[in-house]
């Protein structure tokens, strides 16, 4: 697999941060988009990439209209 120089220098980065090989760490990756069914270039995908906090829409919309009063 082909990768750019300014991916592999990320990819490094990621894999040293998480104390892994730069291999294990793309393979675990991997394994997460792919378990997921998503991928970044996916709205969704994009979504669950951020990590946001998420909950029921009831209790959303309540919290926002608690939060107007």
């Amino acid at each position: 697999m082909l990768i750019p120089a300014g991916l592999d220098s990320r990819l490094a980065k990621a894999a040293q941060r998480a104390n892994l090989s730069k291999g294990e760490w793309v393979r675990r990756a991997l394994e997460q988009a792919l378990a997921a069914g998503l991928t970044a270039s996916e709205p969704l995908g994009e979504l669950a990439s951020l990590g946001a906090p998420t909950a029921d829409i009831e209790q959303m919309l309540a919290e926002i209209e608690a939060g107007r009063r």
